[in-house]
Order: structure tokens, then C-alpha cells, then sequence
């Protein structure tokens, strides 16, 4: 399993936008990949999940991936994590 934190930076949080392209991104991967937020968790790949977390400006996630391509999948939603949210 691989892991890592990030500081939301979008001024409105993970709104419907952002959430909808984290989907998006989410899907091309077998990785299981799940958002943590203050108690609860959602699959990224669940847009009205990711969206009823609630997470907004300045706020730290942690990302969690896990599955067979978790290596390249947590270094791609990093990356999309650092040039969009």
C-alpha cells in the first residue's frame, strides 16, 4: 500500500469540478484509491462520495493506494493532486 498527504489548494475546496476529473483520473487504474478526510473515506473514483467529504481550502487529505499498479498510480494522483486540486 502506498500513501501520501496533501494540502488542498483550490480556493473552493474539492468541489464538483475537481472532484468530477479526479474520477476520471481515478478510473484508469486498478489500484483501489481511497481519499481520507477528517474520520471518513471515500474512492476517488466515486465522485458524490469524493464530493459529500466535505474537504475544503487548506485542509490535508491522505491518499491511499493499493492494488497491483499502486506504484504507478500513486505517483500519477499525486501528480494530478499537486496541478489541479
Amino acid at each position: 500500500m502506498k500513501q501520501f498527504e496533501y494540502m488542498i489548494k483550490d480556493e473552493v475546496g474539492i468541489h464538483a469540478r475537481p472532484a468530477g476529473l479526479l474520477a476520471k483520473e481515478a478510473k484508469k487504474y486498478n489500484s483501489v484509491i481511497k481519499i481520507h478526510f477528517n474520520g471518513k473515506e471515500a474512492e476517488a473514483n466515486k465522485l458524490m462520495a469524493v464530493m459529500g467529504l466535505g474537504v475544503k481550502s487548506g485542509k490535508t487529505i491522505t491518499v491511499t493506494v493499493e492494488g497491483a499498479d499502486e506504484e504507478t498510480a500513486s505517483k500519477a494522483m499525486e501528480d494530478f493532486f499537486k496541478e489541479n486540486m
